[in-house]
């Protein structure tokens, strides 16, 4: 099949093509390369993917993408993984977070829907357009918050709530990709995302936390953490979500017009720095220092997702465990630490 990878330099965007390709799958690749890691990221796919094909465009520009589209057209799946993916960034400069997180798929609808090739849709949304989800009950324990009412986690029934400029320009995505699949027919698939994390993730201190803090560690740099380290995310292995979006493509005529929590579910949440922390410290060897600073906008203090959607639709579930998969990361930060 052919692929294009929209954003396919980033952290998942190079997991993915790395997969694909050796699955034997034609690539293309359509990247601005404006976040750190992404020229590594290339470099490190061409050297060892000579197959792999590179667009160098940005989703801002409809003309530039439409072209870009035309010249390496028919596609039989495209992966909308190009974002602006920090909270605090979308605080600072809402305008840029909109244009490339709204306006830029939107775009990619409008490129696919006017090139006439009708390729499989997926989407990289996100968890926070469920906002702070105060309505849900939670009660804080000796090392995280947890749910009171909901043991599987929160599942696609839950009420958005855009909270963030980023919740803004992701949400509004978000419905336009499920949109287009009801007026327009394209075969559009919406995944909501938990904390991905792996190698090739050049996390930094506002994206990526589990990243940002083995390369803290590893580095001996100073650590800060957001709030109390008790928030809950439920983290997923790249290599599990790279096999969700396979599942997808396998079930198209199950998933398409549909959105899918994706997530590690219960079984792999994880405190961020009360549990996590001493997983970390043993994976480094030693304690880490950390500090502690208000907590910050749209954090919430719980965010598990109920997976039980995608695997009876899709048949498919995480597989890679919290420890090992923190392990793997380790060992591949410190392979990389002179480009991190």
């Amino acid at each position: 099949m052919k692929y294009l990878i929209v954003g396919g330099a980033g952290f998942i965007g190079s997991n993915l093509s790395a997969w694909l390709i050796s699955q034997g799958n034609e690539i293309v690749i359509f990247d601005n390369l404006s976040r750190r890691g992404t020229e590594h990221n290339l470099a490190w796919l061409r050297e060892h993917f000579s197959s792999c094909r590179f667009g160098n465009c940005d989703v801002r520009n409809y003309e530039e993408l439409h072209d870009a589209y035309r010249q390496f057209q028919p596609f039989d799946v495209i992966v909308h993984l190009a974002a602006q993916v920090a909270v605090t960034t979308s605080v600072e400069d809402p305008r840029t977070d909109f244009e490339i997180n709204a306006m830029g798929s939107f775009n990619m609808l409008e490129t696919i829907r006017h090139c006439g090739d009708d390729p499989i849709f997926l989407f990289s949304s996100t968890n926070k357009v469920y906002g702070g989800m105060d309505h849900v009950k939670i009660v804080e324990n000796e090392s995280r918050y947890e749910y009171v009412d909901q043991p599987d986690g929160i599942d696609e029934q839950c009420p958005l709530d855009f909270h963030s400029p980023y919740g803004c320009s992701k949400g509004c995505a978000d419905q336009y990709v499920r949109d287009y699949s009801r007026i327009y027919g394209l075969r559009t698939v919406v995944f909501r995302q938990s904390a991905i994390y792996g190698p090739r993730q050049f996390g930094v201190e506002d994206q990526g936390w589990a990243a940002w803090f083995s390369i803290c560690a590893a580095k001996g740099n100073p650590l800060t953490i957001y709030g109390d380290g008790k928030q809950v995310r439920d983290l997923l292995w790249v290599e599990d979500l790279v096999a969700a979006y396979q599942k997808a493509v396998e079930h198209i005529n199950t998933a398409k017009g549909h959105i899918f929590n994706i997530g590690g579910g219960v079984e792999k949440s994880i405190s961020i720095w009360r549990e996590f922390g001493p997983i970390l410290e043993k994976e480094i060897g030693h304690a880490i220092p950390v500090s502690f600073a208000d907590w910050r906008p749209g954090d919430q203090k719980v965010c598990i997702m109920n997976i039980e959607k995608a695997k009876k639709e899709l048949g498919w579930e995480p597989k890679v465990g919290v420890e090992e998969g923190t392990a793997k990361l380790v060992q591949w930060v410190k392979e990389n630490l002179s480009i991190l």
